[in-house]
């Protein structure tokens, strides 16, 4: 990956993290399973996630391709504690954001798609 691009990734990514006090964790994930970048706490495994992302984001890809609901949004995962969600990059990344339960989704989801969109220029360049 050149340097620009890594810098722009990363860039990307942290904007994430600064737009709310919600959001914990923010990463770039190849369909493969592969971290580009992430921003994760310490105390989480990045590389399980990032395998799990990209294999949510295919079942998601093929459960909606099965239903003819058209191409996948996202996928969106609440638990107890917070939400995880996930929103293709293109065809060879998914973008994976873990917030806290009173995170203002409508906002994140805006901004998700925003870095996506974003992402989706420099995925190419890597």
């Amino acid at each position: 990956m050149n340097e620009s691009s890594h810098d722009r990734i990363r860039d990307v990514l942290h904007s994430l993290l600064e737009i709310s006090p919600y959001v914990q964790a923010a990463a770039l994930v190849r369909v493969s399973g592969l971290t580009v970048m992430s921003f994760m706490p310490d105390d989480i495994e990045q590389e399980r996630v990032a395998a799990m992302s990209a294999v949510m984001l295919l079942l998601g890809e093929r459960i909606t391709g099965s239903l003819r609901n058209g191409a996948l949004d996202k996928v969106y995962i609440k638990g107890e504690e917070g939400h995880v969600v996930l929103m293709a990059v293109g065809t060879e990344a998914v973008l994976t954001v873990m917030a806290q339960d009173h995170a203002p989704l409508g906002l994140l989801f805006v901004e998700m798609r925003r870095s996506a969109e974003r992402l989706k220029r420099l995925v190419k360049e890597i």
